[in-house]
C-alpha cells in the first residue's frame, strides 16, 4: 500500500527519531498542495535566529520549466561529487535522486539575506537558517511528506539564483527536495552510540 502518511500521529519522540533524509521513497506522480508547503514554512518562521533578524526567505519551485534545469545542474554536481565517494548504499540512494530530482513535486530552497559572507567561521550566519530549514522538514514529516537536506546544487549556485531571479545578497543555503513518500513509515535510524560522542565536562569526560 502507498500511503505516505502514518496511521497515527508522532509523538515529539517519534517525529525527531524518524524524519529520515528521503531520496528513493520520494513520490513522484502524487501532486503537493502548495497550502501544505506554506504551512510548514509558517512553523519553519517560528525557529530562533540570530538576533531575532530572521533574515530568511524560502524558495518554492514547483514549475518543470524551472525543476528540469535545476535538476540538471544538480545532476552535474552530482557526477562531479560522485567521483570520490565510496560506493554504498547511501551513495546509490543519492544518485537515484540525482536522477528525479527534476521530477519532485516541490523543491524547496531556504535562503539568508546575507550581503557579504563572513571570512572564517561562518557557524553564525548560517545558524540562522538551519534551525529553521531542519523546522520545515519535521513540519513536512508529520503531513506525511517526505524531505532530503542537499546541497549539492550550491556548485551552481550563481546559475540557480539566476534562474529564479534571487536579488544580490540572497544566499542559497541548501536545496529541499519534498514530496509524499511511499510505503508505510521510517523507523530510527542505526547511530553511533552516545557513549562514544557525549563527552561531559572536556574531550573524553
Amino acid at each position: 500500500m502507498m500511503t505516505g502518511m502514518d496511521t497515527l500521529p508522532l509523538t515529539p519522540d517519534e517525529l525527531l527519531t524518524t524524519t529520515r533524509s528521503v531520496r528513493r521513497r520520494l513520490d513522484l506522480d502524487r501532486p503537493v498542495d502548495l497550502a501544505v508547503v506554506r504551512e510548514c514554512v509558517e512553523i519553519a518562521l517560528q525557529a530562533p535566529s540570530g538576533g531575532n533578524a530572521q533574515r530568511w526567505h524560502w524558495i518554492v519551485v514547483t514549475d518543470p520549466a524551472l525543476r528540469e534545469p535545476i535538476g540538471g545542474y544538480y545532476r552535474r554536481a552530482w557526477q562531479a561529487y560522485s567521483k570520490d565517494s565510496a560506493p554504498g548504499a547511501v551513495r546509490d540512494s543519492a544518485a537515484h535522486l540525482a536522477d528525479v530530482l527534476a521530477q519532485v513535486p516541490v523543491l524547496l530552497i531556504p535562503c539568508l539575506e546575507v550581503p557579504t559572507l563572513p571570512a572564517g567561521s561562518q557557524a553564525s550566519t548560517w545558524g540562522s537558517l538551519l534551525p529553521a530549514a531542519w523546522s520545515y522538514m519535521l513540519a513536512a514529516r508529520a503531513r506525511g511528506l517526505g524531505t532530503a537536506w542537499t546541497t549539492l546544487h550550491l556548485r551552481y549556485e550563481r546559475e540557480v539564483a539566476e534562474l529564479l531571479g534571487l536579488p544580490d545578497g540572497i544566499r542559497q543555503g541548501a536545496l529541499i527536495p519534498t514530496a509524499y513518500y511511499t510505503g508505510e513509515t521510517f523507523k530510527p535510524a542505526r547511530r553511533t552510540p552516545v557513549e562514544e560522542v557525549l563527552h561531559v565536562d572536556g574531550w573524553g569526560g
